[in-house]
């Protein structure tokens, strides 16, 4: 069955390359399946891209699948930008992530694993990518929403196959993993409030909303639960600003409530099931008392190798993905499940800091152009990319976020991509 998905990706493939190169090509409206558009080849292959993001491909063998499919959509992309007619739209934001990748290209002269290096660049080249094709081929309204709402169904679809006894056997290795999954639907979520709250209060946006929020609690995924919490926090600061305190007050003490309530959450978070409340009013839980899967161990062991005493520059860029694929560490895990630690060894605090700038500066940038757009889907577009952000940053804490960046950092990225381009046009 995993060999199937070696022709999915040549399928795949082969459709982005025609709807890049091709003149045009008529799709449904996103809004009004009676009505036809016409979008040119690169909108086309965005809708595409943009929308599957959740497809891994992943088959074993020696060809790793899916960085040969990210390694593509990564070329596909930059030509892409010659074969638009438009330019991309430059921010403070592009600056920053372009820094950012010339200081891991630094970290390449004295990394011990240049290879290993040159694929964690890669990871962290697609949301760049995506950003700059988004910005320089999305103007209109139309090809935004049908980017987004087919990025919903195939989120619906994947959601499925997550959720029903049995049948995603008949789909190995076509979606990412879970954890990666849940990741993605924080910005579905988003997406899906915000259309609610700018579209036209329509129950069933609200509905998705809710819905792809679930899983993270069933599945009881304790980092994708605390990004979809504080990207549904910052959504409700930027549409009523000083006025959501008591919605935000609201979430946050009924995630509290639920941590300590709910028997599967709890017993994930906790060591043991005797912390209670009160202890943490007093002030006495500590790490100690949380569940970490041995990760906090793992993450002083790593830090002690390549960041201690190497507190600006790190190790160089690869240095903790050679050790953990060459050395049987805490069980044979593979990945640090902490981004910033990573970064903290691979390229030092430097790293780190650039990469922040970048994350902060698109949620203050989205916020304001969210505050001085009067266009509803320009505003869909803000709230979505910069409470997206805000959580995936966050998951970046606990989790391989970046590892899984064709499914997970994309997706702020992309809609913030979309929302250079809508608002420039716009103006």
């Amino acid at each position: 069955m995993y060999l199937l998905n070696y022709l999915y990706f040549i399928i795949i493939t082969s459709f982005g390359i025609k709807f890049l190169f091709q003149r045009a090509g008529k799709v449904r409206h996103p809004l009004n399946k009676e009505q036809m558009l016409s979008f040119d080849g690169p909108e086309l292959f965005w809708t595409l891209t943009f929308s599957t993001g959740l497809l891994a491909f992943s088959a074993p063998g020696v060809l790793d699948l899916m960085a040969i499919r990210l390694l593509v959509l990564e070329s596909l992309c930059l030509i892409g930008l010659f074969v638009v007619k438009r330019k991309p739209v430059w921010s403070a934001v592009s600056t920053f992530y372009l820094l950012y990748i010339a200081w891991l290209l630094i970290g390449l002269s004295y990394s011990p694993a240049p290879m290993y290096g040159f694929r964690v660049i890669l990871k962290y080249l697609y949301p760049l990518c995506i950003m700059l094709f988004a910005s320089a081929v999305v103007r209109d309204e139309e090809v935004f929403l049908k980017a987004g709402l087919c990025a919903r169904w195939v989120a619906v679809i994947c959601l499925i196959f997550s959720v029903t006894p049995g049948i995603s056997i008949l789909v190995p290795g076509v979606f990412w993993y879970g954890t990666a999954r849940a990741i993605h639907f924080i910005p579905i979520c988003i997406f899906s409030l915000a259309l609610y709250f700018y579209g036209g209060r329509n129950k069933k946006d609200l509905l998705w909303a809710v819905i792809f929020a679930i899983p993270c609690l069933l599945w009881v995924f304790r980092t994708s639960i605390m990004g979809t919490i504080l990207a549904v926090m910052t959504f409700f600061y930027f549409r009523y600003r000083i006025k959501s305190l008591p919605i935000i007050m609201g979430i946050l003490l009924l995630s509290i409530i639920a941590v300590f309530t709910i028997p599967s959450l709890k017993e994930k978070m906790f060591k043991t099931d005797d912390v209670t409340m009160g202890q943490l009013q007093e002030g006495r839980i500590s790490k100690d008392n949380i569940n970490s899967n041995a990760r906090f161990a793992m993450w002083e062991h790593l830090q002690s190798r390549f960041y201690t005493n190497k507190q600006i520059q790190g190790s160089g860029t690869g240095s903790v993905q050679n050790y953990m694929y060459t050395h049987r560490i805490f069980g044979g895990l593979k990945v640090p499940h902490n981004d910033y630690v990573q970064m903290l060894c691979d390229n030092g605090i430097i790293a780190v800091i650039i990469y922040i700038l970048a994350g902060l500066t698109l949620i203050f940038h989205a916020l304001s152009i969210y505050d001085h757009s009067r266009s509803s889907i320009v505003q869909i577009c803000a709230i979505t990319a910069g409470s997206s952000m805000t959580g995936l940053l966050l998951t970046l804490c606990s989790d391989n976020v970046v590892n899984y960046s064709m499914a997970t950092l994309s997706m702020p990225f992309g809609f913030y991509g979309m929302l250079l381009g809508l608002n420039k046009q716009n103006k």
